[in-house]
């Protein structure tokens, strides 16, 4: 048997993107006994999936976490973090271990100079070339996300106008230059032209309130009230944990979201994805991870992108690679009317 640690600290969306190394490492190293390493916050990502035996949190102090670790005595360990304090624990354990490539200063040329110099290749091929001492390959089975049965949504609960089919759109983001200003998710939620559900969390529920009173005011509904406006806004914004609202994502007709998180869930679902992009680009290799997706971005854009990350405003102060997104796309046609 091998015991083998995972380690990846955050955030939600990486932490989806390393459950192909998970599943495969449990499935095709045999009798496998699968751990993983990950912040407190987001335990829950992890906690109801079948092919991780235990969790280890880092909750205040890398030392206490250290001491759990080292009590199990790996047989390996996966780092596909490699920041500082993922390097402090692999020195300590005194264990073997691989760690996944950043690819750092590819990025900081992309970033700096707008020097494309990252492979092809989509990042969770990349955490899984991580596992492939081990004889793990890809499975081609995807992404991977658990809902506890507690959790999940049933459609009777949402409004009337939704129960029998919405689109679902992930207004949040950790950093504004990656979210659409109000006055662009109006027009998007125009566009759509369907029942919509708004995710975030409780940081976005002032926007979601924004959206939703600009279609339930009196100019919209008297314009919807003469045919052909369909749309209609539940904000559900900090009314769900995490697990609800992939929930929702799983039960939508397509999803529509920033370079977020729940990008990454819808992708877990194989949910047509219509991806947002703003001082981000899908280059850096972290793109639905699907085959079945859009990319909405203003592209040969001299700015972009301006961070691996993002910014609190708009370094140029311009915001056009948000401003001048066209919002071309096809709707998929909903299963009752196919």
């Amino acid at each position: 048997m091998k015991k083998i640690l995972i380690i990846r600290f955050s955030s939600i969306g990486d932490i989806v993107l390393t459950t192909p190394v998970i599943r495969c490492v449990k499935e095709q190293v045999p009798g496998a006994e699968v751990h993983f390493c990950t912040k407190a916050a987001f335990r829950n990502i992890i906690a109801s999936n079948p092919y991780v035996d235990k969790v280890f949190c880092l909750e205040k102090s890398l030392k206490d976490l250290l001491a759990q670790l080292k009590a199990e005595n790996y047989d390996l360990v996966l780092d596909l973090h490699n920041n500082l304090r993922t390097r402090i624990l692999k020195t300590r354990l005194g264990r073997p271990a691989r760690s996944f490539d950043k690819l750092n200063y590819r990025k900081w040329l992309l970033v700096k100079f707008k020097i494309n110099r990252m492979p092809d290749v989509h990042i969770v091929d990349r955490y899984l070339a991580t596992a492939a001492p081990l004889g793990v390959k890809n499975d081609g089975k995807g992404l991977d996300y658990f809902i506890p049965e507690q959790d999940e949504i049933d459609l009777n609960t949402l409004p009337q106008t939704h129960q029998n089919g919405y689109y679902a759109m992930a207004i949040g983001a950790q950093h504004y230059t990656k979210r659409l200003p109000v006055d662009r998710l109006i027009e998007l939620c125009a566009k759509i032209n369907g029942p919509i559900v708004l995710l975030g969390g409780k940081e976005d529920l002032e926007v979601g309130r924004m959206v939703e009173m600009y279609f339930s005011s009196e100019p919209y509904s008297s314009q919807a009230s003469e045919g052909g406006k369909q749309t209609f806004i539940y904000n559900a914004c900090g009314k769900y944990n995490l697990n609800g609202s992939a929930s929702l994502v799983r039960q939508a007709r397509a999803v529509f979201s920033h370079d977020t998180g729940l990008m990454h869930i819808a992708a877990a679902f194989q949910k047509k994805i219509y991806s947002i992009w703003g001082n981000t680009v899908p280059a850096f290799g972290m793109y639905p991870y699907t085959q079945d997706y859009e990319v909405m971005e203003v592209k040969n854009l001299y700015c972009r992108p301006c961070s691996k990350i993002g910014y609190s405003q708009c370094p140029q102060r311009h915001f056009r690679c948000m401003r001048e997104i066209n919002f071309d796309f096809t709707l998929p046609v909903p299963e009752q009317q196919r």
